[in-house]
């Protein structure tokens, strides 16, 4: 048991605590105050030391912004200043501050940084506005970014948010002030600031989004393009245009609350209804290959640099000429496709029973099968002989009906196989029966707008290939390598190596004329027959197109008819080595055009701008010019960089033929065009155009080259993989048509021109010769058959080498025309 404890020894209790005094709420307040101040003042020196120790003396140069060279793409335009290419990473077109117009300032600054004018680069008043409103809401809704920030930020930092980053930010901003004004300042962030669509700069912005200068910008387009740079993907009236029409009406409301607008402007721009080019419809004029063939010699001269130099390149090309030449070739392989019948559709996809699979999968489909200009893809739904129903990749249906279903007929039976009837599932090409190029750029807006405005028709397997040229210095006006450059990227123009057939004759007329023939020299057109024995290799047995001879002809009736067998003997009579060499003076390759007798037929290889520039010597009067593409080459400050100086017809151009070889050549190719196988051009009314039909072996390439003084232009249609075009298809019915439709446009007021008959040219007997060439003379009165013969047929004899029934064998024609030609073959 344990004893209890004296009373002494017992601890006290404590005594009870006081109550403690509560703070008055303003002591709270006023400490507050002092330890935010405090706070902040410590941060601000943090801050500062920060600045002053670290951050300034690593501040960047600014000689990126003082000496602002900015990434700005190769630009390509006809000489007419249409744009037709670019090509570079960074769509951009520099513009000066004081050509930017006053409402698309005051959109930017409404939107960007309505203070820009008043604040030294930092906007604390921002700041502190922009702090406020995040203690309030819990949260940060506004920026406090000025523009001189955004191009500190843009040039110099990354996009990563770090106190660090910012405080730089800041830095550069004061830094920036200190050397540009203000509206260098808001210049450069013009010119500097990403918008989309590769789009950098509100220049370029307005170009590709409405196809318009700055200058030329409404209210209302200023307005949407300044609601680009806060998140251009989000805002971009392409991808987005209800989210950027919204954007556009919030820039407005700023607009009149600051005063910049009227409400009457205001009420104007918001109900403006905007049109958006969207993408892939920057250029007006379809001028790919010529583009890509600029943008290789370019990237010769230039390398990486051509894609950022800012180098603009003026092409000798007419934009009109080119518009023209675009939709004549096609219009022209289209007419033949139609002629050939329809070979069925594309191809064919399953269509799932679910809407929303359907749609997905036709979607799906037309993806991989892209519209071609005019040539609209579809899924045809539903098809029967009388209707077919397609859907377009915009979701909207077009009916056929009628006429439109006339080209695809037979493909709409029972009797059609499999994979050519057109059924539900079956991919088409339509097109609009009112045929306008641009039809399946409004495809969407009126496809179901009522039946029989569609017909069905296809893509073609054939190409083509058109060029232009002015014959006095070779300026290329027009230039179209083939159906469609997207989907076929090889330039027949340039690469196409073909036969050239008959429209290669008249170089080998030309060449006869200096060996004393003209147009009244009598040549026999009779058959010839050399046997596998007789030339060490195949049996040759020549023949005219059709068949049939009709025996001696003068020499301009057997251009005008195109005789070949007349050619083989004009060329066998003046030495295949010496018209080898003689056609390079029109530009042709002499190792392309082997020395022999099949020569005379154009067995040799051309490209259609060879024929253009062989063909503008016979136009300009007998100069050898060179066909070019490029004008003038100007870096982005306007300075030209390089500048074509062509060789010019009369002047530094050099002779390729005689004057008066030139003369009556022209008059040969114009008895061509008006009497011959040319005489289709009789259609435009002029008796200046020349020119030559050309179709080869088995129809495989049909041609026109033909020109006026002011314009040369060939016209050359065929398989890439050679194959006959068809039996009837011929030089004067498939490319002839090409070629007048165009010389129709660019002919049109240019008045008719009769060139002067030079010195040493005579007329006798309604025929021209040489001066000092004349019958008695030198001159050579026939070929292929003695004048004995030719006075006895006239006398009425028994024929020689008269209508193909006139009996002789082609070796009793001319035994001595006989041996020389086989001489050739042997080699002697």
């Amino acid at each position: 048991m344990q004893e209890a404890l004296p009373p002494s020894s017992v601890p006290p209790s404590p005594p009870p605590a006081s109550p403690k005094r509560k703070r008055p709420w303003w002591l709270k307040l006023l400490v507050g105050i002092v330890v935010l101040i405090v706070g902040a003042a410590a941060c601000a020196a943090l801050v500062l030391g920060y600045a002053l120790i670290v951050a300034t003396p690593n501040l960047p140069s600014l000689d990126a912004l003082t000496d602002y060279r900015p990434k700005v793409p190769l630009r390509i335009y006809t000489r007419d200043h249409v744009l037709i290419g670019e090509f570079g990473e960074e769509r951009r077109d520099i513009v000066h501050i004081q050509d930017v117009p006053e409402n698309l300032k005051k959109a930017i600054l409404a939107i960007e940084d309505a203070r820009f004018y008043e604040h030294g680069g930092v906007d604390l008043t921002g700041i502190a506005r922009a702090g406020f409103v995040a203690l309030t809401n819990g949260h940060a809704s506004q920026g406090a970014s000025t523009i001189t920030m955004q191009v500190a930020r843009n040039f110099f930092l990354s996009s990563e948010k770090t106190y660090t980053r910012k405080i730089y930010e800041m830095l550069l901003a004061y830094k920036i002030e200190s050397k540009l004004s203000k509206d260098q300042i808001l210049e450069v962030y013009m010119n500097q600031i990403y918008l989309g669509q590769r789009a950098y700069g509100f220049a370029s912005a307005a170009r590709v989004y409405f196809g318009k200068d700055l200058k030329d910008l409404t209210l209302a387009e200023c307005a949407m393009l300044a609601g680009l740079p806060k998140a251009p993907s989000a805002y971009n009236p392409v991808v987005n245009p209800k989210r950027a029409k919204v954007r556009q009406e919030y820039i407005l409301e700023r607009m009149l609350e600051l005063h910049y607008i009227t409400q009457q402007q205001y009420d104007a721009a918001a109900q403006q209804p905007l049109v958006v080019k969207g993408a892939g419809k920057e250029f007006s004029v379809h001028a790919e290959y010529v583009a890509e063939m600029v943008r290789q010699m370019m990237y010769a001269q230039y390398h990486e640099e051509a894609y950022t130099r800012g180098l603009s390149v003026v092409t000798t090309i007419d934009s009109a000429d080119q518009d023209v030449a675009y939709r004549v070739l096609r219009k022209g392989l289209l007419d033949y496709e139609r002629r050939r019948g329809y070979r069925g559709p594309e191809a064919f996809i399953e269509l799932p029973a679910d809407a929303d699979d359907r749609e997905q999968a036709i979607d799906d489909a037309l993806l991989e099968h892209p519209d071609n200009g005019e040539l609209v893809a579809a899924v045809v739904t539903s098809a029967s002989p009388k209707q077919v129903q397609a859907t377009l990749m915009d979701g909207n249906t077009a009916t056929i009906t009628g006429d439109g279903l006339r080209f695809a007929q037979y493909n709409l039976s029972a009797r059609a196989q499999p994979n050519q009837r057109i059924r539900p599932g079956a991919i088409i090409r339509i097109t609009r029966n009112n045929g306008g190029h641009n039809a399946s750029n409004n495809a969407g807006s009126s496809a179901a707008s009522g039946p029989g405005e569609w017909s069905i028709t296809q893509l073609p397997q054939i190409e083509g290939a058109f060029v232009s040229v002015v014959p006095q210095d070779g300026a290329i006006r027009a230039l179209v390598g083939g159906f469609d450059f997207n989907k076929n990227k090889f330039n027949h123009v340039t690469q196409a190596w073909r036969q050239p057939g008959s429209s290669f004759k008249p170089f080998i007329y030309s060449a006869s004329l200096d060996k004393g023939l003209g147009p009244a020299t009598i040549i026999n057109d009779a058959p010839l027959f050399f046997s596998a024995a007789e030339t060490g290799g195949q049996a040759w047995e020549p023949k005219n197109y059709g068949g049939g001879f009709d025996g001696p002809m003068t020499m301009r009736t057997a251009l005008m008819k195109s005789k070949n067998l007349v050619s083989i003997r004009i060329l066998n009579h003046i030495g295949t080595k010496y018209a080898q060499q003689y056609i390079t003076h029109f530009g042709f390759d002499a190792d392309r055009h082997p020395a022999y007798l099949p020569m005379a037929l154009g067995a040799g290889l051309v490209t259609p701008l060879q024929m253009a520039g062989g063909y503008s010597v016979f136009a300009n009067g007998g100069y050898r010019v060179n066909p070019y593409l490029i004008a003038e080459v100007t870096d982005q400050r306007g300075m030209v960089v390089a500048q074509a100086q062509p060789l010019v017809a009369g002047q530094n151009a050099p002779r390729a033929i005689d004057p008066r070889n030139a003369y009556i050549m022209n008059s040969l190719l114009q008895s061509v065009a008006q009497r011959g196988t040319g005489a289709k051009s009789n259609v435009l009314k002029r008796t200046d155009l020349g020119g030559k039909t050309g179709t080869t072996n088995d129809s495989r390439d049909a041609w026109f080259a033909g020109y006026q003084h002011t314009l040369a232009a060939i016209a050359w249609i065929g398989y890439d993989n050679p194959r006959s075009l068809g039996d009837k298809e011929t030089g004067g019915g498939l490319a002839l048509p090409v070629w007048i439709e165009y010389m129709q446009k660019a002919l049109n007021g240019v008045p008719e021109y009769k060139m002067p008959m030079p010195d040493g040219v005579v007329t006798l007997g309604d025929e021209l010769y040489y001066a000092d060439v004349t019958p008695g003379h030198g001159f050579v009165s026939t070929v292929g058959i003695s004048q004995a013969a030719l006075d006895a047929q006239a006398n009425g004899a028994s024929g020689v080498g008269g209508q193909a029934g006139a009996g002789a064998e082609p070796e009793q024609v001319n035994a001595k025309e006989k041996e020389d030609i086989m001489n050739l073959f042997r080699g002697h």
